[in-house]
């Protein structure tokens, strides 16, 4: 499945979008050795990047042709993440320019590694390509 743009740091870890609708999402990640920490376990920041796309992509599904950008996330983490892992995201609520999603990751006997919450700003995409990497709006931060 495509995630409809072109997001080279989501690529290079090698995610792989499996649902996409209906406010909810998958993502299916394989860590290779680089993305592991010291101890062996997949890194806390690939599984931050992991949870981030997975709730971005599930506020993306109800509005496909929005971008969305991460304002806030809290993440927990539960256990160590090993093996090939599972994100689910679900869009909890939204409004004409937020979402507010969580989206949890799970580890290979299906036993939750980590969680987050996140909000999104829903921001218009300018390039008309669907594979366009510099394809959302400026967003002011004052």
């Amino acid at each position: 499945m495509d995630f409809g743009v072109s997001i080279p740091f989501v690529e290079h870890l090698g995610f792989a979008l499996t649902v996409f609708a209906d406010g909810r999402s998958e993502l299916v990640y394989d860590p290779r050795p680089e993305h592991l920490n010291s101890f062996a376990v997949t890194h806390g920041g690939a599984l931050m990047t992991l949870l981030d796309v997975t709730m971005a992509v599930a506020a993306r599904s109800v509005q496909k042709d929005m971008g969305a950008v991460t304002i806030e996330m809290k993440t927990s983490f539960m256990q160590p993440a090993r093996g090939l892992l599972t994100a689910r995201g679900h869009l909890m609520h939204r409004t004409a320019t937020m979402a507010f999603t969580e989206g949890t990751v799970f580890d290979a006997q299906g036993k939750p590694c980590a969680h987050a919450t996140g909000t999104f700003k829903y921001v218009r995409r300018l390039a008309t390509g669907p594979k366009s990497v510099h394809a959302l709006q400026t967003i002011a931060t004052d």
